[in-house]
C-alpha cells in the first residue's frame, strides 16, 4: 500500500501520540494513584517513564526494520507464530473498543450535567459517530485536528503548573508563599511499597497510548528517521510534563484528600480559592477524552485492517486504500454496541471495561518478549542503529516488570476483575484460533506450510516462547538476511 501524499512527520506523530496518551487517566484517574502512593508517586511516575522508554525503543527497533501498519501484531506473528499475532491483535482491539466506549460514556455524563436535555445514550452515540467520521478524513487531516486538541491539553497542564508556581513562590498578588506546603506534613510513602506497586498500574495507564507511533509507522514520512525522532520527543516531553505536574501538585493539597470523583488539579486549586479553574479543567477533560478517542480509533482501525490482511479477520474488512474505511466503520459500530451494552448492564460493563487495562499491559509485555527474540535473531535493525540500552538485561527487566504490574492488578480496587477477564480473553481467542486452524482446508494448510517454510508456524506457542528467548544470536551473515526473511513472511 503506497502513500499518495507526504507521510506524517515526527512532530505530527508526537502530537498524535500525546493526544492518545494524555486523557482521562491523567486528568482524573491520577488522583487514585497519588492517594495510594502519597509523595512517593514521583517514584512511580519516574519508574513508569523508564519502563515506557524501554518499550518504545523496543518497538522502534522493530518498526525501523519493518514499518508495517500491523506493528506489534505483525512482529509477534513473525517472532512466535500466527497464533500469537492473532491473540495479541484481537485482545488489543477488543480492549481498546471497550475503553473508548467507556470514555464516550464519561464525556456524555459530563455533557449531560451541562445540558440535561441531552440523554447519555444520545450524547455517547453522537461522540462515537463523530470520532468515526473524523477518522474517515485520513491521517493528514486527523493529525492536524489531533495536534490542535493535544495543544489544548498541554496548555491546560502548563497553566496549572504556572499557577501552582505562583502560589508556591508567593508571586501571586495578595497571597503569601506556600513553599513546600503539605509535603512537610506527609510521610513519604504512606502506603508503603504496596502503595507504590498499586499506583504503578494507574500510572502506566496514564502513559498508555504511545503504541500508536508504531501503528502509524506505515503512514510516516521516512519511518527509519521519523519513528525514532517521534519516540524521543514523546518520551522526553511526556515524562517531563508528568513529573513537573506532580511536583506542582504535592505542596497544594494533602494526598489523602484526593479521590477519583474530581480532578486533582481542580481539587488543589479549589482548596486555595481559585474555583474558576474547575469549569475550565472539566472542559479540557472533555477535550482530552475526545482527543484520546480520535487517536485511539486511528490505531485500532489500522490494527483491524492488518488482522484482515493476515487472514485473522473477515475478508470484507480488507481495504487497500490509504484510509481503512471499512475497519474504521466496523470499529465505530462495535463501540456503539459496547456503549449500549454498558447502558443496559452497567455492572457487567464496568466489570468488562477493566479488561482494557489488562489488554494494554499484555500488549506491552508481548512487545518486550518479541523484541528479545527479534534481537537474538536479527541483531540491530537493518540500516538502523541499536537504540535499546543494556540489551538484553533492560529488555528482560522491562518484561518482568510488566508481568509484575499485571499480577498486581488486584491491589487496586476494581481492577482484580480486569485480570480475570483479561486471562479469559486470551484463552477465548486462543481457542478461536485453534478452531479456525482445525477447520481450515488441510490441503491448503499443507501448501501454505511448504511455501512459507517457516519453523515458527510449525511449533507450539509455549514451546517456541521458552526456546527462542534463550537461543543464542544468529551468525552475522544470517543477521543481514533478517529483514528479507521478515518481509517474505509478511508478503506471504
Amino acid at each position: 500500500m503506497k502513500k499518495k501524499n507526504k507521510g506524517l512527520s515526527a512532530w505530527q506523530l508526537t502530537m498524535m501520540a500525546l493526544g492518545s496518551i494524555i486523557g482521562g487517566s491523567f486528568f482524573l484517574g491520577s488522583a487514585v494513584a497519588v492517594n495510594a502512593a502519597g509523595p512517593a508517586i514521583l517514584i512511580s511516575y519516574i519508574l513508569a517513564g523508564i519502563l515506557v522508554y524501554f518499550i518504545l525503543y523496543a518497538l522502534s527497533e522493530m518498526t525501523v526494520a519493518n514499518p508495517d501498519s500491523g506493528s506489534f501484531m505483525t512482529f509477534s506473528s513473525q517472532a512466535f507464530g500466527t497464533g500469537t499475532g492473532f491473540v495479541v491483535g484481537w485482545v488489543y482491539w477488543v480492549g481498546m473498543v471497550l475503553s473508548m466506549s467507556s470514555e464516550a460514556t464519561a464525556v456524555s455524563i459530563l455533557l449531560h450535567n451541562w445540558f440535561p436535555d441531552i440523554s447519555i445514550a444520545i450524547g455517547g452515540s453522537t461522540i462515537i459517530a463523530g470520532v468515526t467520521l473524523l477518522n474517515l478524513l485520513g491521517a493528514d487531516k486527523l493529525s492536524k485536528l489531533a495536534s490542535g486538541l493535544a495543544a489544548v491539553k498541554l496548555i491546560a497542564i502548563v497553566t496549572f503548573i504556572v499557577i501552582s508556581f505562583l502560589l508556591i513562590t508567593g508571586i501571586m498578588p495578595g497571597r503569601t508563599a506556600i513553599g513546600v506546603g503539605e509535603v512537610l506534613g506527609e510521610p513519604l510513602m504512606p502506603g508503603g511499597i504496596s502503595g507504590i506497586a498499586g499506583s504503578m498500574l494507574i500510572v502506566v495507564f496514564a502513559y498508555a497510548g504511545f503504541e500508536i507511533i508504531g501503528l502509524a509507522a506505515s503512514e510516516a514520512d521516512n519511518p527509519t528517521e521519523t519513528i525514532p525522532k517521534a519516540i524521543n520527543y514523546t518520551v522526553i516531553g511526556l515524562v517531563g510534563l508528568y513529573i513537573v505536574s506532580v511536583i506542582a501538585l504535592l505542596p497544594l493539597i494533602p494526598t489523602a484528600e484526593l479521590n477519583e470523583s474530581v480532578s486533582p488539579m481542580v481539587a488543589a486549586l479549589n482548596r486555595w480559592g481559585i474555583t474558576w479553574v474547575g469549569s475550565i479543567i472539566n472542559m479540557v477533560l472533555v477535550t482530552a477524552i475526545l482527543s484520546a478517542s480520535l487517536a485511539s480509533m486511528f490505531g485500532i482501525a489500522r490494527m483491524l485492517r492488518s488482522l484482515a490482511d493476515e487472514g485473522h479477520a473477515p475478508k470484507w474488512l480488507k481495504d487497500k486504500k490509504d484510509v481503512p474505511h471499512k475497519a474504521i466503520v466496523f470499529s465505530g459500530i462495535s463501540m456503539l454496541l459496547g456503549l449500549g451494552f454498558g447502558l443496559l448492564f452497567p455492572r457487567i460493563y464496568l466489570f468488562l471495561i477493566s479488561a482494557s487495562g489488562f489488554a494494554l499491559l499484555f500488549t506491552y509485555a508481548v512487545i518486550m518478549a518479541t523484541h528479545i527474540r527479534f534481537r537474538k535473531r536479527c541483531g540491530c535493525p537493518p540500516d538502523g542503529k541499536c537504540q535499546m540500552p543494556g540489551f538484553p538485561y533492560m529488555s528482560w527487566m522491562g518484561l518482568i516488570s510488566l508481568i509484575i504490574i499485571i499480577f498486581s492488578m488486584p491491589l487496586i480496587s476494581g481492577q482484580g476483575s480486569g485480570l480475570v477477564v483479561g486471562l479469559v480473553m486470551i484463552a477465548t481467542f486462543s481457542l478461536i484460533y485453534a478452531g479456525i486452524k482445525a477447520f481450515n482446508n488441510p490441503e491448503k494448510n499443507k501448501s501454505r506450510n511448504i511455501n512459507m517454510n517457516v519453523k515458527v508456524h510449525r511449533s507450539k506457542l509455549a514451546t517456541e516462547f521458552s526456546e527462542e528467548l534463550t537461543d543464542s544470536p544468529r551468525e552475522k551473515d544470517k543477521n543481514k538476511c533478517c529483514k528479507k526473511e521478515y518481509d517474505c513472511k509478511k508478503n506471504e
